[in-house]
């Protein structure tokens, strides 16, 4: 029950910081899209990382407890973004494109909870896995 529990708060850090990280992600995307008038793609990308960032940092420390190599675990979180951000800055390009035409906030909150619900999984079983609680 002890671990249920552990579990549980795991996953409610997880939540508010990502929450967190989402407040950077949409106030840096709006910033860069209506204020430098950036392309939609670069601004969600610069947001992306900017928000990665952030969650990385708290989480690693707050929710997963790690005392792993900082460098390994970042390069990890690094190759889960090699894949996700290409294939989410290629959907909202064309979600937001001419031929479908979503509204761009609308793409940006689904792929905010598609990143969470991913990432969440990834850095919990692969990225912190064997390093799990072990900083003090």
């Amino acid at each position: 029950m002890k671990s249920a529990k552990k579990e549980l708060l795991r996953s409610i850090k997880f939540i508010l910081f990502s929450i967190s990280a989402g407040v950077i992600q949409v106030v840096s995307f709006t910033l860069l899209e209506t204020l430098l008038q950036l392309p939609h793609w670069l601004s969600y990308l610069c947001s992306l990382v900017l928000s990665v960032l952030w969650n990385f940092t708290f989480n690693r420390k707050f929710t997963f407890h790690s005392a792993g190599n900082v460098p390994v675990a970042m390069a990890l979180v690094a190759l889960f973004y090699l894949v996700f951000t290409p294939l989410s800055t290629w959907w909202t390009a064309v979600l937001t494109g001419p031929q479908v035409g979503w509204n761009e906030y609308v793409v940006l909150i689904l792929t905010m909870l598609t990143n969470f619900v991913t990432e969440y999984l990834y850095q919990r079983f692969v990225v912190f896995r064997k390093t799990l609680d072990t900083a003090k």
